[in-house]
């Protein structure tokens, strides 16, 4: 019976710890929503790239230098990004509430701050390449420094976080190989990756 009472105990102080060091708030639900936002938009970007070439398998440079097709694309994709944060922001908040959890607490804190740091690099890079013209690494770059950012960021949240990090570097890394496929794989990526990510953290910790 001490005996239990004693495990009862460490095991309140482990997670009172947890929750005052580690954001575990984030919905599966706008990691699912997430996946769906960023198919959708593949979908229209392979659309607007592919409408006339006929082997659209194969990277076209001649379609994606047009400024036309750049602002479209450009639309789409901050479309998909502010969809995606505004969901996942409304929905982990609702989830915090539920919990009776505060939303912005360290472990926000040092999520935000660690994937930041990566995120605003590859941004920055993302626009030298455009700068430069070097469309074909735009994809593989998206992919890294976006895993890279899961990675430096899961040691604040849940570790699923790191395994979902992990997979988008090495698409990232298989996506330079390939460049000729970089949409499909970025459509992996952001689409179902974050699809299935989404549904194993619903069914682990929303339920």
């Amino acid at each position: 019976m001490i005996e239990k009472d004693i495990y009862s105990e460490i095991s309140s102080i482990r997670d009172l710890m947890e929750r005052s060091t580690k954001f575990i708030s984030l919905s599966g639900l706008s990691g699912i929503l997430a996946g769906v936002y960023a198919l959708i938009g593949a979908f229209i970007s392979f659309k607007i790239v592919y409408q006339n070439n006929p082997d659209p398998l194969l990277y076209r440079d001649h379609y994606v230098n047009e400024t036309l097709i750049l602002t479209k694309l450009f639309v789409v994709a901050m479309t998909v990004l502010v969809l995606s944060l505004t969901t996942g922001i409304w929905l982990t908040i609702r989830k915090a509430k539920k919990k009776n959890q505060n939303f912005w607490n360290t472990g926000s804190r040092n999520l935000l701050i660690n994937m930041a740091i990566p995120l605003l690099t590859g941004g920055l890079f993302i626009l030298i390449l455009l700068f430069r013209g070097s469309y074909e690494a735009i994809a593989p770059a998206c992919l890294i420094f976006y895993g890279l950012a899961l990675v430096a960021g899961s040691h604040y949240t849940f570790t699923d976080v790191k395994w979902l990090g992990i997979c988008e570097i090495l698409l990232g890394l298989l996506t330079a190989l390939l460049p000729g496929y970089g949409l499909i794989f970025w459509t992996i990526g952001f689409g179902l990756l974050h699809i299935l990510y989404g549904t194993i953290m619903h069914f682990k910790y929303d339920r």
